[in-house]
């Protein structure tokens, strides 16, 4: 007779390998760049909170069981570039490892940002949890490629990758700005536009000069694109207040 409750949720493998190939990517990292502690205990406390995060999510899809899909493996290999990045921008605080392994993740990774959307559309495995997946992995990188910029250029490229995280909190307090947005090709591209510019500022390919107008020029479009999208949310608000606050005329019949 089977110990096993009814009410049981499967085990996920997909959370143990991404982290498993964490682990790889750190020792790859500490073999080739001589990543030290801070940068293995940064590491390290990535791949548990992925872990944890990514276990939490899937659990959610109980009682059936969801497939993993093509487009979040790719987005799942992302994140543990992610991690690599992580890594290397906390040990640049208190060493100086290969600017170029960071560079060369950090291209890799952005360069899926294009492919795992295309790989859901094409095999049809597009779901809410492979877009919130992509959307957190895009914006954590962000942060992190902000914080490294941020040690040559300033505190105000902090406002890049704090400004999505500003958004989520304010939500707490204003529920409206949880509403849907419709599809908008403009904010996939100023999105876009961050991590790019970021990349080439960490580069330091750019002359100070151009390398400054960049970025500046880059936290512009992404505030100009919160910014549109606060004022629909806070239009359709507006609607929708006035439609519930509009009394319904009875008609009695002859």
């Amino acid at each position: 007779m089977s110990d096993a409750r009814p009410d049981a949720r499967p085990l996920r493998h997909e959370p143990a390998l991404g982290a498993a190939a964490q682990l790889v990517l750190l020792l790859l990292l500490g073999t080739v760049t001589g990543l030290g502690p801070v940068g293995w205990l940064t590491g390290l406390a990535f791949t548990v909170a992925t872990w944890a995060v990514l276990t939490r999510a899937l659990s959610r899809s109980w009682p059936g069981p969801t497939p993993f899909g093509p487009a979040n493996a790719v987005t799942l290999a992302r994140t543990t570039l992610v991690g690599g990045v992580t890594a290397l921008v906390a040990e640049l605080f208190v060493s100086r490892p290969p600017v170029v392994a960071l560079i060369a993740l950090t291209t890799v990774a952005l360069a899926l940002d294009a492919v795992d959307g295309q790989v859901a559309r094409r095999t049809g495995t597009a779901t809410a949890f492979g877009a919130r997946f992509d959307m957190e992995a895009d914006a954590f990188l962000i942060l992190v490629l902000s914080v490294h910029v941020a040690g040559a250029m300033g505190p105000w490229v902090l406002a890049i990758g704090a400004m999505r995280y500003v958004f989520v909190a304010a939500a707490r307090f204003l529920p409206w700005l949880n509403g849907p947005l419709p599809p908008s090709m403009a904010r996939k591209t100023v999105a876009a536009v961050q991590g790019v510019v970021l990349l080439v500022a960490a580069a330091g390919i750019l002359p100070p000069v151009p390398a400054y107008a960049a970025v500046a020029s880059a936290l512009a479009l992404l505030v100009w694109s919160f910014a549109r999208d606060i004022r629909w949310l806070w239009r359709v608000r507006v609607r929708q207040a006035v439609s519930h606050r509009t009394p319904t005329v009875a008609h009695r019949g002859p």
